[in-house]
């Protein structure tokens, strides 16, 4: 059964009072994907005798979410819709609405005003005005130094932040996003800019569909384009990718299985990750915002005891909610073919006994396999994503070595 009513509420606000109290969390938020999700708390339900094991006593997450891959059972959450500053991983929901419009083999020459509005102390790749890169180095800068500059440059590309903005926010929608109001592209703090642990997660799930995204979250190390200089070749510098259970640090192990997806750290939003890991045949997809331990590498440590909590428990607990399906899906549904779950704001849903299924997915199944061997600084990485659609274009074994 699910966790008491006195074990379900945290001691949070939605925002600081400005007296030191913690914020706490909504009385209600959106139940998208279930009813249990738009309660406040920790939400679980432990099939009856299945033995499955406790959640992890170590979490400070103001939001998390265990959910599957590739059925969209959420196993279990923590006020999973509350409306957080998401830093940098909104790059994830960027990467999803803008990767897709161009070659990466396509060039582009930087312009000063490609780089005119970054914020102050915004993290960076080394793109220099003046230089040319390709599509491709722009989104290994993005996805493995996080880098503000690169994302401005695409943003330019896609003919300006403004109207990327605003194509995020749409992509936002139809993926059923619906915590998410995205105000600079590369989840700079900004007043108003708010994501969720749930939305962080559909993000990852609707970029991992696609082959390039797969490519640059799951890439360990990289080499990007140095300054040209007349008349010698151009030469390149190492940079290797920011989220550390893909490449670990110091006191912590890259994560088993582990393929991406996208760290982010601002003033405003603490620590944030999405990252997704398969054992067996088992794919999952965990979300953390905002720890509140000031443990070194908290939201890296919190993600893995979920991950692990959730591969060990997943067959024993009846799921508390789902990842919905975007809505192109779901309007291409047979009638009488219900999927997803309520619409923002209605109170209604599905329970913790019924409320998951493959069905309601929407067939949007993500299956990686990830090679072992992983090693610490230096990581390489082999994964496959199996589609529930088409069939037919099911993605091969990929390797990505790491390049030095």
């Amino acid at each position: 059964m699910l966790l008491p009513a006195s074990l379900t509420t945290a001691a949070h606000a939605d925002e600081a009072d400005g007296k030191g109290k913690e914020p706490k969390p909504p009385a209600r938020t959106s139940s998208l994907g279930g009813a249990q999700l738009g309660l406040p708390g920790t939400k679980v339900d432990p099939k009856a005798g299945a033995g499955a094991p406790e959640l992890p006593k170590k979490l400070t997450g103001r939001s998390w979410i265990v959910s599957d891959a590739e059925t969209g059972k959420v196993y279990a959450a923590h006020n999973a819709h509350w409306k957080l500053a998401p830093a940098s991983t909104l790059k994830m929901l960027f990467a999803d609405t803008v990767l897709p419009k161009f070659e990466k083999t396509q060039e582009h020459k930087v312009a000063p005003s490609d780089l005119k509005g970054m914020g102050a102390g915004s993290s960076l790749v080394g793109v220099k005005e003046g230089q040319t890169y390709s599509v491709h180095d722009l989104w290994l800068g993005v996805f493995l130094r996080s880098g503000n500059d690169a994302v401005h440059v695409l943003s330019a590309m896609n003919g300006g932040k403004e109207k990327t903005v605003r194509e995020m926010n749409a992509h936002a929608r139809e993926l059923q996003a619906m915590d998410t109001h995205a105000v600079s592209p590369d989840g700079y703090d900004m007043k108003g800019q708010v994501s969720s642990a749930y939305d962080l997660t559909l993000f990852a799930r609707s970029g991992l569909q696609k082959a390039d995204f797969r490519e640059y979250a799951s890439t360990a190390n990289a080499k990007f384009p140095g300054v040209a200089k007349k008349g010698k070749k151009r030469e390149s510098f190492e940079i290797q990718n920011t989220n550390r259970l893909l490449t670990g640090d110091v006191g912590l192990k890259p994560y088993p299985g582990i393929a991406g997806v996208k760290n982010g750290s601002t003033t405003n939003a603490g620590s944030t990750f999405t990252g997704v890991a398969q054992q067996g045949d088992r794919v999952l997809l965990v979300t953390v915002m905002h720890p509140k331990t000031e443990e070194s590498l908290a939201v890296y440590k919190e993600t893995a005891r979920l991950f692990d909590w959730g591969f060990a428990a997943a067959d024993k607990v009846n799921p508390v909610g789902d990842l919905v399906a975007p809505r192109s899906e779901e309007s291409a549904a047979p009638p009488g073919d219900a999927k997803g779950g309520d619409k923002e704001g209605q109170a209604g849903g599905a329970g913790a006994s019924d409320s998951a299924s493959a069905e309601s997915s929407g067939g949007a199944g993500v299956a990686l396999g990830i090679t072992a061997g992983v090693l610490v600084l230096l990581a390489m990485v082999a994964y496959a994503v199996h589609r529930r659609w088409p069939l037919s274009d099911l993605s091969r074994l990929r390797r990505r070595p790491p390049q030095g």
